[in-house]
Parts: structure tokens; sequence; C-alpha cells
């Protein structure tokens, strides 16, 4: 038990990273320059399944996926720390589902469901949820839940198998688990750390972008509207409507900073 401790603790211990931007300290087992590799086929094999839309409103999601994606290469730049985005070529996708979601892979990838369209309801809405899934992808959310599930997974192996002829096995139904891919309401599907943290990022990304942040209070009305029936924060994976808006509002001085610059 004890040498089962100590190669938990050194894995720990050299796996750790800073979250870019707010500096947290993070669990990192995988590669992220492999995983945005492995990111480009699943993204892929996705479209494969789910045919991009061609209309009016994935134009306007590409248009605000374009607009957020330069604003987060100009802060990135601004900050000194281009190379937190080595390997990213965005990409903005509609596609037709009921679900209530919206994701982002590493490496700027992106899908919208035709499913949070009439909670967006227009550009600025459609600011709000972009600006906050590509947060996630930049401070590397996906890649950090993938790390603890692998963790989770490296423990049990150790358990089963003793300390030796142990791997670290990144299975693709786990990573798209770790980025969201197919869950229904999917923006929440990440932690309540992860998910205030995208706010705050996402409230500047968008601020860059020229959009308004004050509108993301609105929509997470609405989102709230949706699923006032979805019970406590305290037994979910994600914040309140009503903490999240009230971390918004405080969130919101430091967003408006970079607004209309």
């Amino acid at each position: 038990m004890k040498k089962l401790m100590l190669l938990f603790s050194l894995m720990f211990i050299i796996s750790c990273s800073n979250v870019p931007v707010t500096e947290r300290n993070q669990l990192m087992l995988v590669d992220e320059s492999e995983i945005i590799v492995s990111s480009e086929k699943q993204y892929q094999d996705f479209l494969k399944e789910n045919r991009p839309l061609n209309n009016k409103n994935s134009e306007l999601v590409k248009k605000v996926g374009k607009n957020i994606s330069a604003a987060v290469e100009l802060y990135f730049k601004g900050k000194g720390q281009e190379e937190l985005l080595e390997g990213y070529e965005w990409k903005f996708n509609l596609v037709e589902g009921k679900e209530v979601n919206a994701w982002c892979m590493p490496g700027g990838k992106v899908a919208f469901y035709t499913g949070i369209l009439p909670i967006t309801e227009d550009e600025l809405g459609i600011a709000v949820v972009m600006g906050h899934e590509v947060a996630h992808a930049v401070a590397r959310h996906g890649s950090e839940r993938l790390s603890h599930q692998m963790a989770v997974q490296t423990g049990a192996n150790l358990l089963n198998l003793g300390l030796s002829n142990v791997e670290i096995p990144v299975s693709s139904d786990l990573a798209l688990q770790a980025y969201g891919v197919g869950t229904n309401l999917g923006i929440l599907s990440y932690s309540r750390k992860h998910e205030l943290e995208a706010d705050r990022l996402g409230l500047i990304f968008m601020a860059m972008a020229g959009y308004d942040p004050k509108e993301a209070i609105e929509f997470w009305k609405r989102m709230s509207e949706l699923s006032k029936n979805e019970g406590n924060e305290f037994m979910s994976t994600h914040p309140s409507h009503e903490h999240r808006i009230a971390d918004i509002e405080r969130y919101l001085p430091e967003a408006m900073t970079y607004y209309n610059k």
C-alpha cells in the first residue's frame, strides 16, 4: 500500500500544471498536443454522423466563432502566451439536434446543436455560449477531466494488477465524454469549478470580440427557466443558476474593461 501511495503521489506531482490565465493548479496526465491531434479525427467522425447545416443560423455561428477566436488569439498574444494555442485550427459548425448543447474540443473544434438556439435567441446569446465553450478548451478543462477519469481507471488497474505493467488507456468514448460530446445539456456537463472558470474567461473573450458581456446574465436567466426543476446545486456537477448569475455579476466589472476598448 505504501508503494501504491508513493506511485500516486509521484504521478500527481509530475503531472501538475496551471490553467492558462487563472493560474489554478490542475492535474494533467495527457499530452495536450496529442489530444489536439486526436480531437481532429474525433471531430471529423462526429461530423460524418451529424452533417453540418448550411443556413442562416450556421453562418451566424461561424461569424460569432470567428470573432471570439480572434479575440482569444489577441488575448493570449497580449499575455505573451501564444504558444498555448499551438496546434489550434478553429472550426465552427451547427448540427441538427434537440440537445441544449454546444462544445469545443481541444484545438478549437466547435459544434452547436440547433436545440440551443431558442435559448441563445440571437447573435449576442450565441456569443455567450461560444465564449464559454471556447474558454473550456483553452483552459484545458476537457483534458483535465480526462486526466481525472484516467487517474481513477489507473487506480483500479493498480489495485487489480499490482504495480507492474500498468498503462493509462485513453479511449475515444472516454475522451468524448470529457469534452461533453453527445451529452444532453452538455453546456452544464463540467464541474462547478470548471463552469465558473469558463464563465469568467468567456465574459472576457466575448467582450474583446465586441459583444456586451452583460448579455450573459440574460442568457442564464433563460437557462434557469428551462431547467427550473433541475435540482439542488450540491446534488449536481454544475452551479445553480442563481449562483452562476451572482458570480457573473461579480466578474462583469473585469470583463467590461475589455469591452469597446
